[in-house]
């Protein structure tokens, strides 16, 4: 499973990103697609322009030497882990739906606000479960004041999953303390119907843990 490419892009990404670069300029500039984009750049603080006459204001020593940075370490940690396995691949989404995912019940049930993590578990879970496509559903968890179509847009091409297969959102009221580019597009919850695959899923991760517990020397 590779996933070494366009590492200019991100890192470029990242740059722009920290002199206050919109998502759709990065992406119009760097020709990728703007969710590629939120997702490269989701670590970056932003702080919008000020739309004032006059010298914009670039970014001071430091930001761009914390930009630098995180785009070197993110390229440093795509080099050292390289192409992954079917094995670890299965392994790695193990991980994160023994973090993130329902335990109990009787749905596969992910849900995160991260449109990486979520991306991963949808190609994971198509990858190594007998998937029926039309019963995966989506429920947003977003704030009132934020755009659901936009946000149901987004998190359609993230997943893979029609737009017609989102159910009813669930808006809540306005937070005043909450950043307002925090989380634009909410929290996505990954739904597929099925108590088999649920329990297949529990097994692996008992299996990853009693072996884990076992085989792996402390140090």
């Amino acid at each position: 499973m590779g996933y070494r490419g366009k590492v200019e892009e991100r890192q470029r990404a990242c740059e722009l990103r920290a002199e206050s670069w919109t998502l759709a300029d990065i992406a119009a500039e760097l020709g990728v697609a703007k969710s590629s984009v939120s997702i490269w750049v989701r670590h970056i603080d932003f702080t919008p322009r000020t739309r004032k006459a006059g010298r914009r204001r670039g970014p001071n020593k430091l930001q761009r030497a914390k930009a630098a940075e995180i785009a070197n370490l993110q390229r440093h940690g795509i080099e050292q882990i390289g192409n992954l396995s079917d094995r670890e691949f299965l392994m790695a989404g193990l991980g994160l739906y023994a973090g993130d995912g329902a335990k109990t019940g009787s749905s596969v049930h992910f849900a995160n606000s991260n449109p990486a993590l979520i991306e991963i578990f949808c190609k994971w879970f198509r990858r190594f479960f007998d998937v029926d496509e039309s019963r995966l559903h989506v429920t947003l968890y977003l704030h009132e004041h934020l755009d659901l179509d936009a946000a149901v847009e987004h998190w359609s091409t993230i997943t893979g999953v029609p737009v017609e297969q989102f159910n009813k959102p669930y808006r809540a009221a306005v937070d005043e303390t909450m950043r307002y580019n925090k989380h634009v597009h909410g929290c996505c919850h990954v739904r597929y119907h099925s108590a088999r695959e649920l329990r297949r899923i529990l097994g692996l991760i008992d299996g990853l843990i009693l072996i884990s517990s076992t085989s792996v020397s402390p140090g």
